[in-house]
């Protein structure tokens, strides 16, 4: 354990809800759920105003509903929560260079290996300046948790929540762990909370109190042990700059269950294409290749191949998932399909047997003639998408956000994030003005200062200070 409350855990506040409503002046103040809106879709951020109804994350979308039938019900945006993201985790890598991102909206910061704190009053400045950054630069609020351990710092941050700091100094933290509940403590969830409980364990000082053995016998060895470190406020993990990401994968739960067959193999090459998007994003190649369906009766089916080297190639990877599909029944409707590559590098081999059958296919043998091409089937148009929460753009009106669609008209209000609350306006959802839109920045940033002309030299001298 440190003697300074120097790791630092960070942990935005309501995130996807919160960059709604910093992009939606007519939602602020008001209950937002992000999520899947259709009957198995399931809440993954609820803001603050809905929390207060009973919403939580991984609630179902429809227990949501009946609970708050009055909230703005959302589909996320991740690529605009992901950019977000990358805004805080780097004002997070200008604190130090050890930074332990756990996912979009939440990271540890050992802040003595950056020399940016030292001690509690330069943790505590480090983490107040942290705030007002994260506010200047996104428009978002974010709680902050010091302490000397990692465990620590994200109860601390808990206790934070909403937009505040809390820091546990060095030598409080058995008296501060004492009388909260076990679940406070990592690790212990809702089973593990019952097994304690039915043991006549609520608190985690009765978890010291009971000692190890008891703690082992209970629970087994190693989750005994940890637990009984936990509770003696024992917590030795460094932060660790890098994970090593161990797979790729993209899925999607359909609100009607896909029985047609053909339909489950174009699906299954649409995941494909998105995963190998993924895995290019991060500069990544893998050389097994994973399939997930979920049937109609909740059973899980996985099934893999692995290649004989890796690839980030979109023919390679849905041709192997293909293979993977015809191995599954899915006569009785799937629920839910992904695709999945590990096995991760940082280079690409080329499938060569791959490129070798998609070359034959295209020569044609000598004395040969090649079949004609069959005519083209006039396209079905396909009637638009408008998903609730989304950017568009109207010719005459602007930038707005699709409130709702259906039944061929789709509902837009024209706001943008430092405009007043905007008004309604509701067209077909053909409508050719009507187009998708890239989301606006939450925070404008400053005017560029002009450059100056000419050379140093001949600038003007800068104003002189005015004298008392």
């Amino acid at each position: 354990m440190r003697s300074a409350p120097t790791i630092l855990h960070l942990d935005m506040d309501a995130f996807y809800a919160s960059v709604e409503q910093a992009s939606k002046p007519s939602l602020r103040g008001k209950a937002v759920i992000v999520g899947g809106l259709g009957p198995r879709g399931v809440v993954a951020t609820a803001s603050y105003e809905a929390r207060v109804l009973g919403v939580h994350s991984a609630m179902p979308m429809s227990q949501a509903r009946r609970l708050a039938p009055n909230a703005a019900y959302l589909v996320p945006r991740f690529a605009l929560y992901r950019s977000i993201s990358d805004q805080v985790m780097a004002l997070l890598r200008a604190l130090s260079p050890l930074v332990e991102p756990l996912s979009l909206d939440e990271a540890f910061v050992d802040l003595e290996a950056g020399g940016t704190a030292w001690d509690e009053r330069s943790a505590r400045l480090a983490g107040a300046k942290l705030r007002a950054d994260i506010r200047a630069v996104t428009g978002l609020t974010g709680s902050v948790g010091l302490a000397a351990s990692k465990m620590l710092a994200k109860i601390a941050s808990e206790q934070a929540k909403p937009d505040g700091l809390v820091v546990i100094e060095p030598g409080t933290e058995r008296a501060m762990l004492e009388p909260m509940p076990v679940r406070t403590l990592p690790g212990v969830g809702p089973a593990t909370g019952d097994h304690l409980r039915r043991a006549g364990i609520h608190t985690v000082g009765e978890i010291a109190e009971a000692g190890e053995d008891e703690l082992v016998r209970l629970l087994g060895k190693a989750h005994g042990h940890a637990l009984y470190a936990m509770a003696l406020a024992r917590d030795d993990r460094p932060v660790v700059a890098e994970r090593e990401t161990k797979s790729v994968s993209v899925e999607d739960t359909y609100d009607v269950d896909i029985h047609d067959r053909v339909r489950v193999g174009l699906e299954v090459q649409r995941l494909a294409d998105r995963c190998v998007r993924r895995l290019r994003g991060a500069g990544l190649s893998g050389r097994t290749i994973v399939l997930k369906v979920r049937r109609y009766d909740f059973s899980t089916l996985t099934r893999s191949e692995t290649l004989r080297g890796p690839t980030d190639d979109p023919a390679v990877v849905r041709e192997a998932a293909a293979r993977l599909l015809d191995s599954v029944d899915t006569t009785g409707g799937v629920r839910l399909l992904g695709v999945g590559v590990s096995g991760l590098a940082d280079y690409t081999q080329e499938d060569l047997f791959a490129q070798a059958a998609g070359g034959a296919g295209e020569e044609v043998a000598e004395g040969e003639e090649s079949e004609p091409a069959p005519e083209p089937r006039p396209e079905v148009p396909v009637e638009r998408r408008w998903p609730a929460g989304h950017d568009v753009r109207h010719t005459e009106y602007g930038h707005g956000w699709v409130q709702g669609s259906g039944l061929g008209r789709v509902t837009v209000r024209f706001e943008t994030p430092g405009s007043a609350p905007g008004r309604v306006k509701t067209f077909r959802v053909d409508d050719p003005a009507v187009e998708a839109a890239d989301p606006l920045p939450l925070v404008e940033a400053p005017p560029a200062l002009p450059e100056p002309m000419g050379p140093p030299e001949m600038l003007p001298p800068p104003p002189r200070p005015l004298e008392a």
